[in-house]
């Protein structure tokens, strides 16, 4: 595949050409100036100018792809460097006072080669600025998929108490009731030990596809750990997410889950619990849906 600046080597080829052709047409019409003529504080600001202002170039054109950008920039920089160096080339070459080509050959290019370079700079600028937003963009969906489970398309329980907190405040601002339910499945132990691993995480990945069909769009659904999931219910009351929570409960009894290996079913059953917002933090409320959940579950421990 080709180098960058292999690409561009027509731009290079062009510089040369008009760079020998201003050396041939001074050695035509002028005379080499003798040694001790020679300014060397001129030769040296002169052509070194010319010669970084070339290797800026070579940097530009084997860092970037041909484009509008790269040719402003490249133009912009051939011509600069072509007025240093028929700038340079007056302290070699004596061209006699008649001929003015040489002063246009040596003060027009370098105005519009940094007027080019300017224009060239100022869309840079807008695309590194259209990048860096784009990068930015990236970097935050990576940062919040971090934040999701890697089992379940559900967020995890740090997206879930950021989530909540957010919730929490908007309830205050809005004046809205704001409910949590927690959906913990009952025995999912035996499941892992009689049908192994494997089927247990297949158990676990099609559970909240069920319960999210049986939330409202505005509903937030995130898997706090193992198998107890909790959603988070905006604008709800105690009423209604009791009426929802008992809806997932008996979605998830009903789930007709079969075991891969033998296809039969798997026979689910939840305790659920919900609670509704006061004013607490995140935490405070969390802590008293769990003492809800293991309040619900306590029937269950007695019968087993």
């Amino acid at each position: 595949m080709p180098s960058l600046l292999g690409l561009h080597r027509l731009k290079l080829a062009g510089l040369l050409l008009a760079a020998n052709v201003a050396l041939l047409l001074h050695l035509g019409a002028g005379d080499i100036k003798p040694l001790g003529d020679w300014v060397w504080l001129d030769i040296l600001g002169e052509g070194g100018s010319a010669l970084l202002c070339l290797v800026w170039l070579g940097l530009l054109l084997n860092s970037r792809p041909a484009g509008r950008v790269t040719n402003l920039l490249a133009l912009g920089l051939g011509l600069v460097f072509f007025s240093w160096w028929v700038d340079c080339l007056d302290e070699f070459i004596a061209i006699p006072d008649v001929i003015t080509w040489d002063h246009w050959m040596e003060s027009v290019p370098m105005p519009i080669g940094l007027l080019l370079l300017t224009l060239g700079l100022y869309h840079w600028h807008l695309e590194q600025r259209a990048i860096s937003a784009q990068m930015e963009k990236r970097e935050r969906l990576f940062r919040e998929h971090r934040l999701f489970d890697k089992l379940t398309p559900l967020g995890a329980a740090d997206y879930l108490r950021r989530q909540l907190e957010l919730g929490l405040q908007e309830s205050v601002r809005e004046q809205q009731p704001l409910s949590l339910v927690m959906i913990d499945l009952d025995g999912f132990d035996a499941i892992n030990q009689r049908y192994g691993h494997a089927e247990g995480d297949r158990v676990l990945q099609a559970v909240p596809q069920l319960l999210l069909l049986n939330l409202r769009q505005q509903d937030l659904l995130c898997r706090l750990a193992g198998d107890r999931f909790v959603a988070l219910l905006p604008n709800t009351g105690e009423t209604v997410a009791a009426q929802i929570a008992a809806e997932l409960a008996e979605a998830v009894r009903h789930l007709a889950h079969r075991s891969r290996q033998h296809g039969e079913r798997i026979q689910l059953r939840a305790s659920v619990a919900q609670v509704m917002a006061m004013q607490e933090s995140a935490e405070s409320l969390l802590q008293r849906l769990n003492l809800a959940l293991a309040k619900a579950k306590q029937p269950l421990a007695l019968s087993a």
